[in-house]
């Protein structure tokens, strides 16, 4: 598994790995923050996630293209 957490207080809400990757990343509805899909959430936890292996390079990307590199890949 690879873990996934997205540092929420910083994300700036410009859609980026929701609109590239949204079998993993969606946008909260009530503040427009990224957050993970329940599919993969930690506990219940909106912003850590756990995925496949053969997501990594998908996730890994997102993390990349996040402009203000919120997004970390573990």
């Amino acid at each position: 598994m690879v873990r996934v957490t997205i540092d929420q207080s910083e994300c700036i809400s410009c859609g980026n790995c929701y609109y590239n990757y949204p079998e993993f990343f969606e946008e909260n509805p009530d503040d427009s923050l990224a957050q993970v899909v329940e599919k993969y959430r930690v506990e219940g936890k909106l912003n850590e996630g756990d995925a496949p292996e053969d997501m990594r390079n998908n996730l890994q990307g997102a993390a990349d293209e996040c402009p203000v590199e919120i997004i970390h890949v573990g």
